[in-house]
């Protein structure tokens, strides 16, 4: 048995969630130390062989908000970096499978885990090709999303596109509802044990039925069927959570898993059940780092919702503020990219919003991949032309900004860079300063 005073349960969240604060604040209570990992304070270092983080734990309980994160990848790497050199409850694996809404059906239907019918194709041709399987119409949904959105009920007379924007999308069957209102059900699954459950009802006139959306919400713990409970333990244990949030919907078939979500919010369900389960969080990350608890004391706090702020929050650095600096109409800068750097002059625009490159500069330092594709219009024009948006470093001064840029042909123009508001909003501009000018007036 681990000594209280000896053990820490970090919680891996760089959103200030009220959950991962529940958490923080269970663990706390329940007599043992804390850390919230957070970019204040993490810190991973490799010297000589040997391996050091920072903040010191014994056990991590991940909590980071993947579908919600323009870069997951980033932070699915982060939670690997810090998995294999802790134990981690909900394990990044895991929460990869179930950021895919369609890789979390699979690894379900591969088990014998009861889902709705999906199909997902990457060619438009082939989607539309089977479309026809689901009836006239059908739930269309953005493969990664949160809090219902990217989910859409579609007229399958109408062909569909497998893209919604830059993120893969999927069709599924359209489970009509079996009372009044659209009703579906959330089992919160903490180490294979049910703390609770919710119906969830669609507010009128809406068929999602997420708490964020206004939907209303009724305990349920004790009126689903053993069935649907089962289903919802063995669906967060295949796809290899520590806990999780299991949306189950009933059918004529039975109960079938929507989805498996391992950031579910606490709110709606302890406003249902009057049960936190935040507490039995906090208790199977102590016994996973080798601490016991109280089972009385953790039924105690999991009849409160302590969201507070944590003592534990680590302090944002204090920095002085700084008055902006003073850029020219015109300014020699420093692009960056893949294939190196080039030194320019640029000119200072204050009613273009985003900087833009010329094409053949792009080319030559190695700009890319193209993030988007905008249409822009000048004067009377009918039609605006496309430009494509990639990201690139431009370096002003000594100091290094990341914008994305528009690309377009600039060979005809007196000036290979144009700078926007993404870089000037940092900056006063001097409109007679030159470079070279020491801020003088030029006489030119």
């Amino acid at each position: 048995m681990t000594d209280a005073a000896d053990l820490t349960v970090r919680v891996l969240g760089l959103h200030s969630s009220k959950e991962t604060k529940a958490i923080l604040n269970a663990v706390e209570d329940l007599g043992y130390g804390t850390e919230w990992l957070r970019r204040e304070n993490t810190v991973v270092s490799i010297e000589d062989g040997d391996l050091r983080v920072e903040p010191d734990v014994d056990v991590v309980a991940n909590r980071l908000l993947l579908s919600t994160t323009e870069y997951p990848a980033e932070e699915i790497g982060l939670a690997k970096t810090i998995s294999q050199t802790h134990p981690t409850l909900n394990d990044p694996d895991a929460v990869t499978t179930a950021m895919h809404k369609f890789a979390t059906a699979v690894a379900l239907v591969q088990a014998d885990v009861p889902v709705p019918d999906a199909l997902l194709a990457l060619a438009s041709d082939r989607l539309n090709a089977d479309r026809s399987r689901f009836g006239d119409r059908a739930v269309y949904k953005t493969a990664i999303g949160t809090h219902g959105g990217g989910a859409w009920q579609v007229d399958l007379g109408e062909p569909v596109n497998p893209r919604v924007g830059d993120r893969q999308a999927f069709l599924q069957e359209l489970i009509e509802p079996t009372g009044d209102r659209p009703r579906d059900a959330r089992v919160y699954v903490v180490g294979n044990s049910v703390v609770g459950a919710m119906f969830r009802y669609a507010q009128e006139g809406e068929w999602r039925t997420n708490v964020s959306l206004g939907g209303d919400v009724a305990d349920a713990t004790d009126e689903l069927p053993a069935e649907s409970l089962a289903i919802a333990r063995r669906a967060a244990d295949v796809v290899g959570f520590d806990y999780a949030g299991v949306d189950l919907i009933p059918t004529d078939e039975g109960w079938k898993v929507l989805e498996v979500n391992p950031t579910a919010g606490f709110r709606g369900l302890f406003a249902a059940t009057g049960t936190s389960p935040a507490p039995y969080i906090a208790k199977l990350a102590i016994e996973r780092g080798g601490g016991t608890v109280d089972e009385e004391r953790v039924a105690h706090l999991s009849e409160t919702l302590d969201d507070s702020r944590p003592a534990c929050t680590p302090q944002k650095h204090a920095t002085k503020p700084q008055e902006p600096g003073v850029i020219g109409y015109v300014e020699e800068v420093v692009l960056s990219g893949t294939r190196g750097s080039v030194t320019v002059s640029a000119k200072s625009d204050t009613g273009a919003s985003r900087t833009s490159i010329d094409s053949s500069l792009a080319a030559e330092i190695g700009t890319g991949p193209i993030k988007d594709v905008v249409t822009v219009k000048h004067g009377g024009m009918k039609e605006g032309r496309t430009r494509p948006l990639v990201d690139v470093v431009v370096g002003i001064h000594g100091t290094q900004h990341t914008v994305t840029a528009s690309i377009e042909d600039r060979e005809h123009m007196s000036y290979q860079v144009l700078l926007g508001r993404d870089i000037l909003q940092h900056y006063h501009v001097d409109v007679t300063r030159r470079p070279g000018s020491s801020g003088e007036t030029d006489e030119e």
